[in-house]
């Protein structure tokens, strides 16, 4: 059981300045991010527009990186995204990230922490959670 936590839930927590209280999830288990989140932070490092920006998210990133497992997008991972993309109607479309991560909590067995609650929704089996 745990917790795999969106991009968005991360990046809401470094534009307020303030640790995330987690407490009102615990019942999902411990909280985690999966691989494309951990690249589309440090993107977000790579993108700042000052030097100043830049340090400070990176130092926010290198934080999350030493206090929440990262887990692998692996043949598991991957077996699961693709019977995931292949269930969605071809009507649908979900960013590839997202269904990475969506994947990455199904084949897991996690619940989903995110913002992104109507994309996420329309995955079958992800179970999501609100982000506020």
């Amino acid at each position: 059981m745990g917790l795999i936590l969106d991009t968005d839930v991360l990046i809401r927590g470094e534009k307020r300045g303030a640790e995330i209280d987690f407490t009102r999830w615990a019942e999902h288990g411990d909280a985690c991010i999966s691989a494309i989140t951990c690249s589309e932070l440090l993107i977000g490092v790579h993108r700042a527009n000052t030097a100043a920006r830049r340090a400070r998210r990176s130092a926010y990133v290198e934080t999350l990186l030493a206090h929440l497992p990262v887990l692998a997008f692996d043949a598991t991972v991957a077996r699961t995204h693709a019977q995931l993309l292949g269930a969605l109607s071809r009507n649908v479309t979900l960013g590839a990230h997202d269904l990475i991560i969506g994947a990455t909590a199904l084949a897991h067995g996690f619940a989903l922490l995110t913002a992104n609650v109507a994309d996420f929704d329309r995955m079958p089996g992800v179970v999501v959670v609100p982000f506020e």
